[in-house]
């Protein structure tokens, strides 16, 4: 791997392995399979490799190919849900030889339009008999070219790229993009073709049917020595997959020396994060940066720390993660979303804390990220929260994302103006819903020319200020807070006099109080 290293230290705190774990489940939800689908694909693919003596290196391509295989996968979204109804019940496509009509055509059956009225399964079937079975292959030229790229982005190495762009290859030569055959697919490639489709039947049906469908397929799809490999050991690899903690596991089994990403690659794996994102719909493309760099620009206008200024730039990027486990079909409907249609969409925050969830990493900016579709008079989603329950952090992302939401196009309504977006944002903060001094200072980080004082609540507090503030509402003595913040004892208590100062209070207590009334303790750092 390129410039990451093997052993952590102060500047590398986050491991690959548990990036790509959390970025999997994403990958789970994208392509409408059970939570850890791949985890459970690349422990088997580990685990065969083990028994076919791969090198370290191999069985590490093997690891990060197995995670990285679908990463492309919101790519083509809005293409399938335009094309069979839904993107998330294309479950057969996964393990689909479209090679084989007499296999092929009647999945395309199954799944034009599962789940819709007669009249809507026609329209559908049309649609997907005149794309044909080569509809799979055009789908594989657009994820493998996506994929190529957002691997890249979390640096990736060019070897496994190089490996990457042969997933949807075949061993007889008949897959895409380059029609490679036999050998010149890479060794960890022609493992994870196993591996990949066996893990995805035997969870799809059961063990039986995984066997059988890789036994029927050797010299087609796999390499005939492989292949037999795992059908000589896979009752014992499934009994593995089936007893076997997958999140725990995966981190554990990581192949050679633990790599650790830098503060650098974190933020550049988040940009890609928010690319992955965005994909899903032509609708939110450069949504995810646009409200990450709004939010941001918004804390340092606020005069918040930095701290709070990087934390809302990293929850700005992740905020709508969840929204890849909706369908395309609902994200692009023009018409008018009908109630179940709704609470779908009212579960996107709560997906996207199952995805972060598991990983310490993310754990800090998980509150922050989905609280953006809050709002002040509790008329929000996805946990109704109100009034001081929302911490200052979560105002400034909210209302971010409402503005940059309403200057961007949607399915049912062009792009507002930003005039018009700011006009609608402030009638909105009138009827309680944001907060009147938030949205002020998003408009004005917009560019918008605010009239009236803004930020008054902060009471001329300084960024250091605010921090000593905090610390203070913790507990913490003046010598512990020198020492949290690398200031000396004097420097604390000249602090702790302005603050009391300026928000008018005298002791600890008033201290603590005034910043609870002012949404001042919403740290992400679970130290302070």
């Amino acid at each position: 791997m390129s410039d990451v290293v093997t052993n952590q230290s102060e500047h590398h705190y986050l491991r690959l392995a548990e990036l790509m774990a959390s970025f999997s489940l994403a990958i789970d939800l994208g392509m409408g399979q059970p939570l850890e689908w791949v985890m459970r694909t690349c422990l088997l693919g580990v685990h065969l490799s083990e028994l076919l003596g791969l090198s370290d290196n191999e069985r590490r391509q093997v690891y990060y190919i197995s995670l990285l295989q679908h990463i492309g996968c919101t790519s083509a979204a809005s293409w399938q849900a335009e094309l069979f109804g839904n993107e998330l019940n294309m479950s057969p496509v996964l393990t689909l030889d479209t090679k084989n009509p007499i296999e092929a055509l009647p999945a395309i059956v199954r799944m034009a339009g599962q789940g819709q009225p007669l009249p809507a399964r026609v329209g559908y079937l049309y649609k997907a008999l005149a794309a044909g079975t080569g509809a799979k292959d055009e789908l594989s030229l657009i994820q493998c070219e996506v994929a190529g790229n957002l691997a890249s982005r979390l640096s990736f190495e060019s070897e496994m790229l190089q490996a990457l762009g042969q997933i949807f290859e075949r061993w007889d030569g008949q897959g895409q993009p380059h029609q490679l055959k036999g050998n010149d697919l890479t060794l960890p490639v022609r493992v994870v073709h196993v591996a990949h489709d066996a893990a995805t039947l035997q969870l799809q049906v059961n063990t039986e049917t995984a066997m059988k469908t890789v036994q029927k397929r050797i010299g087609r799809l796999y390499d005939p020595a492989i292949a037999e490999v795992f059908l000589q050991a896979a009752p014992e690899l499934f009994d593995q997959l089936d007893t076997e903690s997958s999140w725990d596991t995966i981190l554990a089994t990581e192949p050679q020396a633990i790599s650790w990403l830098s503060q650098e690659q974190f933020e550049d794996a988040l940009f890609a994060i928010a690319d992955f994102t965005d994909l899903k719909s032509p609708y939110f493309a450069g949504h995810s940066r646009g409200v990450s760099a709004l939010a941001e620009v918004t804390a340092h206008q606020y005069g918040l720390p930095e701290s709070d200024a990087i934390s809302l730039r990293h929850a700005g990027l992740l905020h709508d993660l969840g929204q890849v486990g909706i369908s395309s079909s609902i994200w692009n409907k023009t018409s008018a979303l009908t109630e179940s249609e709704w609470e779908r969409i009212r579960l996107h925050p709560y997906l996207t804390e199952r995805i972060l969830v598991r990983s310490q990493a993310f754990v800090p900016l998980i509150n922050l990220a989905i609280m953006h579709h809050e709002r002040l008079d509790g008329s929000g989603y996805h946990r109704r929260l109100s009034g001081n329950m929302l911490p200052l952090t979560a105002r400034i992302l909210a209302t971010a994302d409402a503005y940059h939401t309403m200057t961007e196009p949607r399915p049912h309504r062009p792009a507002l103006s930003p005039d018009d977006a700011a006009t609608k944002l402030q009638q909105e903060a009138k009827a309680g819903k944001y907060d009147t001094t938030v949205v002020d200072a998003v408009l004005s980080a917009a560019g918008h020319q605010i009239k009236r004082p803004r930020y008054k609540t902060l009471s001329g507090l300084s960024k250091r200020e605010i921090e000593v503030l905090r610390l203070i509402a913790r507990g913490l003595s003046n010598p512990e807070i020198g020492d949290q913040l690398f200031i000396s004892k004097k420097t604390v208590g000249h602090h702790v006099q302005h603050i009391y100062n300026k928000i008018q209070v005298s002791t600890r207590a008033g201290a603590t109080l005034f910043a609870m009334q002012h949404n001042l303790l919403d740290t992400l750092d679970p130290s302070l």
